[in-house]
This record gives structure tokens, sequence and C-alpha cells, in this order.
């Protein structure tokens, strides 16, 4: 049998990628990170442990106690967690921390995969099982942009992959050609509300991919959530970067964006070499 393990963190992203791979046959083996996963998705797997972030030999050793040749980072790690509680990463994760030169997520992440890879343990593209949920370019939904807000989606699409590319976050806030707010640590949520009360209202939110985005981890990813936020600012368009951005409940996303007046925009451009 083909054995899938699944490094969960937060948010649906888990429950989703775990029951398609049940769907398509694997064994789904599950380290969940405590403070983040669903503890419902112990529910759906084979098997299942607790690990606090930083616990590598713990998570290594399960993995290959339970035969885990391959397998995924699903769901996200709040990382402004790392600065804000007690975190008390192992002597693997010790090792890994010295080897990395700063603490960006790349960097970070990186450094573990290349660590689990050495353990016998491949990262595999975190989508391979949810590729019909990152959709394709073009407008979803009824709302059709204006050349006004196409101009500020392609100046923020652009401002976007920078920040992206210096790994500070992929969401940024626009209006007019002016940048209203720039993720950081805060996370896409508040980057919007953030910028929204800059902005006032008639913001563009711009959400990408970070340039040769590495699809086994740091994938964006969007939901109702964020319609939420694009909402209680009064948005005028949330853009997208095609194919490379996972959309959680997209039928009532481009619903209810539709009723509040918002264009929903997939972009995709060919990346500057």
């Amino acid at each position: 049998m083909k054995i899938m393990g699944m490094i969960a963190g937060n948010g649906r992203f888990p429950l989703i990628a775990a029951r398609e791979a049940l769907h398509e046959g694997y064994r789904v083996v599950v380290c969940a990170i405590e403070g983040e996963a669903d503890p419902q998705l112990k529910k759906l797997v084979d098997a299942w442990i607790w690990v606090k972030i930083g616990q590598l030999k713990k998570l290594v050793k399960f993995f290959r106690a339970e035969g885990v040749r391959e397998a995924m980072m699903v769901g996200k790690i709040e990382k402004v967690r790392l600065f804000q509680e007690n975190v008390s990463p192992d002597l693997e994760m010790i090792k890994v921390l010295m080897k990395t030169k700063n603490f960006k997520d790349d960097s970070l992440l990186l450094g573990i995969a290349d660590y689990l890879f050495e353990e016998g343990i491949g990262l595999v593209d975190s989508t391979m099982f949810v590729k019909d949920l990152c959709p394709r370019e073009g407008v979803m939904g009824k709302r059709k942009p204006s050349r006004d807000i196409l101009e500020d989606i392609q100046f923020g699409f652009d401002i976007a992959k920078s920040i992206a590319g210096l790994d500070i976050g992929q969401t940024v806030v626009v209006k007019k050609k002016a940048v209203m707010a720039v993720e950081a640590i805060e996370g896409t949520d508040l980057a919007i509300k953030r910028g929204g009360r800059l902005g006032k209202d008639k913001v563009v939110v711009v959400k990408v991919a970070k340039p040769n985005q590495d699809m086994r981890f740091d994938v964006p990813a969007v939901g109702l959530k964020t319609l939420d936020e694009l909402i209680s600012v009064k948005a005028a368009a949330f853009a997208f970067e095609a194919e490379k951005t996972i959309f959680f409940d997209r039928d009532e996303f481009v619903k209810q964006a539709n009723k509040h007046g918002i264009a929903i925009v997939g972009v995709k451009k060919a990346e500057k070499l």
C-alpha cells in the first residue's frame, strides 16, 4: 500500500488533503503540530501523533516506525508564534537552525526539508491531491474589474512579487497605484484589515506566490476568512496568482463576492529571470 506522511498545521487544508489521499488509496500518517492542527483530523487518518514545533527527532521516529518515505507539509503554522510562545527545539532542530543563514520562511523550511531528506523522507508537492483547488487565469464571478482596477491589479502584482521574492510576505493592498499595506509576519487577513483602514474603501488586494515558488511548502491559500476581511474593508477587487493559489470554498467565496461587488481575478504572468 502507498503511504503518505503529512505534517499538519492549521486550517482546512490538512483535512481536505487527507480525504483526497485516502480516496486515492494511500495510507495516511499524520504528525500534527500542537496548537495548530485540527483534532478532527485524527478521526480520518490511519496513524496520528502530536508534535510540538521543533520536535524533529520525534517526527522522524514516528514516520520511520510507520514506514513513511514521502511526506507533505499541509496547513499553515503561524510563524508569529515562534516569537510569542515558549518553543523548545530539540537537538536535531537546533542543528538545522545552526545551518540556516537566517529565519526567513524559505530558509527554515528548506533546512527542514534537507534534514528530512537526509533521514530518508522526501517532501512532495503539497498540492498534489488538490490541483483542482488552484484556479486558472481569468475573472471568477459576475463582477468585471474596470480599467483602473486592472491597472491597480497589475501594479499590485509587481509589488507583491517583489516582497515575496524577499520572503517578507505575499500580499499587498493598493489603491490608485499607491501601496496601502504590505503583508509581513502578521499574515494576509491582518494586512488586509490594516490596508483597508488606510485606504478607507475600494482597495485592491493582490496575493501571489513567491518567484520560483517551491510547491512543497508555503503555497498561498485563501478561504472564507479572507473573504470576510475583503468584505469588511469594502474591497473593490481581490487578485491572486493563477494555478499557484489554493482556493477553499470557491463557490461560496464567489457567491459572496458577487453579492458585495468584489471582483475576483486570477492573474498569470511570466516571472522575471
